[in-house]
């Protein structure tokens, strides 16, 4: 399976979700023109109006209802992104300079506001925008705690699992959960398949943010993708967490990671921590079971080149290494 093979089987789908984005971030002021056309030039996966489209046909056919939750996802995630790198002051994303670095913050964030708000537009357009809406602004809530919650813990250093499948669930899985429900809800789906999509989008975010998580340990920067940049930023994650299970030093190692950012040489000693414990791996292990969560909520939908697709698509996390 590729990105391209999934595109061509969208076919005239996937070329209406990508001009609807860009009529509806049309402005005629030059400076926000300019800097949407510099987003879209650097676009990323665009996985999130792919897996839209693609419930959507593995329950019937795509409608007008269905491009707009399509589209409206990959604003809406853009959005984020580009807010996310406010809060965070980071100066790349995607090998290349972040808006908060090119016009400063202030500038970023009206950004974010507008692809927000052009994505909020869409779904007000839909037939079906009372139960979309609420499906967005479900997410709009957990990714704003998840975010608050990640700094907590980063301050407090006290993380344990549930905290992090919370924060990881509400920072990057609600993203998915949004784009799998509102494509069920544009076709009608039964109760069955939409809690199904639900839960597939579910299932494949904390797939997809273990596999980012795994990767910030085991990765490489020649990649194009930072490693290390979560312990410095005293995030807890999977890796870390199965490393810590049983072991006699984790107060030690807590306490380490409260003083990164007076000690940042404490990093490096952590990253051994992690790797003499097995951590990467056992956090693939876990990895394997929200893999294999996804691919059974399929199981509601009927056999399709759909439904093959949306199962390779979280079946690719275990092997992506980008």
């Amino acid at each position: 399976m590729s990105r391209q093979e999934i595109i061509e089987y969208l076919g005239a789908d996937w070329d209406r979700v990508l001009a609807l984005i860009r009529d509806r971030l049309h402005s005629d002021v030059d400076l926000l023109k300019d800097t949407n056309d510099r987003i879209l030039s650097n676009s990323g996966k665009q996985l999130r109006p792919m897996i839209s489209l693609l419930i959507a046909r593995a329950i019937a056919v795509p409608n007008g209802d269905s491009i707009c939750c399509a589209a409206a996802a990959e604003l809406l995630h853009n959005a984020t992104l580009i807010h996310d790198d406010v809060a965070d002051e980071s100066a790349e994303r995607r090998g290349r300079p972040t808006l908060s670095a090119l016009l400063g913050p202030g500038p970023a964030v009206l950004v974010g506001d507008y692809w927000l708000a052009r994505a909020v537009g869409l779904i007000v357009d839909t037939e079906h925008r009372d139960p979309m809406i609420r499906a967005f602004a479900k997410t709009l809530t957990d990714l704003a705690e998840g975010e608050m919650l990640q700094l907590e813990k980063a301050s407090s250093c006290d993380t344990q699992e549930t905290d992090y499948l919370r924060i990881i669930h509400c920072k990057t899985a609600s993203l998915f959960v949004a784009a799998a429900e509102a494509a069920a809800l544009s076709v009608d789906a039964d109760a069955e398949q939409q809690a199904a999509a639900i839960a597939y989008g579910a299932a494949l975010g904390i797939a997809f943010q273990i596999k980012d998580d795994i990767l910030d340990y085991a990765g490489s920067d020649t990649l194009g993708k930072p490693v290390g940049v979560d312990l410095k930023e005293q995030k807890i994650t999977l890796p870390l967490l199965e490393a810590l299970k049983g072991s006699p030093r984790e107060a030690e190692i807590r306490a380490l990671v409260r003083e990164i950012p007076s000690h940042p040489e404490h990093c490096d000693g952590i990253r051994r921590f992690v790797a003499e414990r097995g951590g990467v791996e056992k956090a693939a292990g876990r990895l394997a079971e929200w893999v294999d969560r996804a691919v059974s909520a399929l199981d509601a939908f009927p056999d399709s080149p759909a439904r093959d697709y949306l199962a390779e698509i979280a079946r690719y996390n275990q092997f992506r290494q980008v």
